[in-house]
């Protein structure tokens, strides 16, 4: 990069980045709702349990894979199953805080777009928790699947009857894959690494973690994906500057036009393609 195009990129990041406090403010309420607005759905064991029924049987109906068949997998080690745990409780958080905080520092034109994609899904499947309690496999006698947390340890809940921490029948969708899908998502786009597709690993270890565990059914991946393949379809085009839409093409160096000096044509300036100038107002 040479002295010329730095003032302009360092200009452009300055305008694009929302103001920092008001981005710690959102971001730490989008995860009181996400931690505290799944309660009002505790204590519909019933209609859970019901609902866990409905949801393995199409399982089956639609011959979607067995979550036992995953499960199996874990069980050949106990070293295994428990680093599976341990992913599943310390993982889902951090990941994503720092998903959001690398972009807000690094890449504030794609920051936005991905905070408020989270946080349409985040929000889209509260609703769904409340509407629609589920209780997990690891809880349905049905599915004969081990409760490996429990078993095997670490475990996030306690028994449901005295856990008032979380909701555990808010199993559909999975916001943990939802949220790692996006975590992926965001990284491809935002950088411009040859290796960037290996964070597909995320969504993939997740989505192995949650179903080998018995913490969630496939459909609950399912509908988060959906979920979020909406919210992006609904967001992406409105998050624009002027009008132009945002591209979930990640960032492309731009040709030198010809007549520049040799050490412009070696160093050309990497540009991001669709800047959202204002984009944090």
């Amino acid at each position: 990069m040479n002295a010329r195009t730095e003032p302009a990129e360092a200009e452009i990041r300055a305008i694009t980045r929302p103001p920092l406090v008001r981005e710690l403010l959102l971001v730490a309420g989008l995860f009181l709702v996400y931690k505290f607005g799944r309660q009002p759905a505790t204590g519909h064991t019933g209609e859970a349990f019901r609902n866990a029924h409905r949801v393995w049987d199409l399982e089956r109906a639609v011959h979607l894979p067995g979550e036992g068949d995953v499960q199996n997998l874990l069980l050949h080690g106990d070293t295994l199953v428990h680093i599976a745990n341990t992913y599943y409780a310390t993982i889902h958080f951090p990941a994503t805080a720092a998903f959001l905080v690398w972009l807000y520092l690094r890449r504030p034109t794609h920051y936005v777009w991905a905070r408020r994609v989270l946080a349409a899904v985040t929000g889209a499947a509260l609703v769904v928790h409340l509407v629609f309690p589920l209780a997990p496999p690891r809880m349905l006698a049905a599915t004969g699947l081990v409760d490996t947390a429990r078993e095997y340890g670490p475990s996030v809940y306690g028994p449901p009857q005295t856990d008032h921490l979380s909701n555990q029948f808010a199993a559909m969708p999975s916001l943990h894959f939802g949220w790692a899908l996006m975590v992926a998502i965001g990284l491809i786009v935002a950088t411009r690494s040859r290796w960037r597709w290996l964070w597909l690993l995320h969504p993939l270890l997740t989505l192995t973690v949650i179903v080998g565990t018995a913490n969630h059914y496939w459909l609950d991946a399912i509908v988060a994906a959906a979920m979020l393949g909406i919210a992006l379809a609904v967001i992406l085009p409105r998050t624009s500057s002027g009008g132009t839409p945002i591209s979930l093409r990640s960032p492309r160096r731009t040709a030198t036009p010809a007549g520049q000096p040799p050490e412009a044509q070696e160093n050309p300036a990497p540009v991001e393609e669709n800047v959202l100038v204002g984009a944090g107002r």
